[in-house]
This record gives structure tokens, C-alpha cells and sequence, in this order.
């Protein structure tokens, strides 16, 4: 298991499995020349869950968020 956890604005329940999703980002203002192409969760679940795992999320709006990435016993 492995956490990475943040203090930053969290993520609105409404976006927190939608953020997974390819091209999906929270902010709409931000476009792909000036914050990224929204593919790096999406991609990052697939290869987690190729392996055998999981990603999970847990965030409040305000205090941060805690992404926990679960991987199975070899």
C-alpha cells in the first residue's frame, strides 16, 4: 500500500470519481496548453488496476485529499 496525501483545496464529493475518468478536470477553466490533458488519474488507474489493484480516494473540501494506491500480495 502506498498514500499520498496532499493539504491542498480537497475535491467536491461530486467530481471524486469522475476525476478518474479520461479528459475529465475539475476545473473548467484550465485547458489542455495551460494545466495538462486530464489523462494522468485515468492512466494511472489503468496501470494500477492491470497489476492487480486498486486506487482509492479520500478528500474533503478545505483539507485535502488522500489518494491510497492498494496493490495485491505477490
Amino acid at each position: 500500500m502506498v498514500e499520498v496525501i496532499d493539504q491542498g483545496p480537497g475535491i467536491a464529493p461530486q467530481h471524486q470519481q469522475k476525476i478518474f475518468e479520461r479528459f475529465y478536470r475539475v476545473d473548467k477553466a484550465r485547458s489542455r496548453t495551460s494545466g495538462g490533458a486530464g489523462l494522468g488519474l485515468s492512466i494511472a488507474r489503468w496501470a494500477i488496476q492491470r497489476q492487480g489493484g486498486d486506487i482509492e480516494l479520500e478528500s474533503d473540501v478545505g483539507r485535502g485529499s488522500l489518494f491510497r494506491i492498494v496493490m495485491p500480495n505477490q
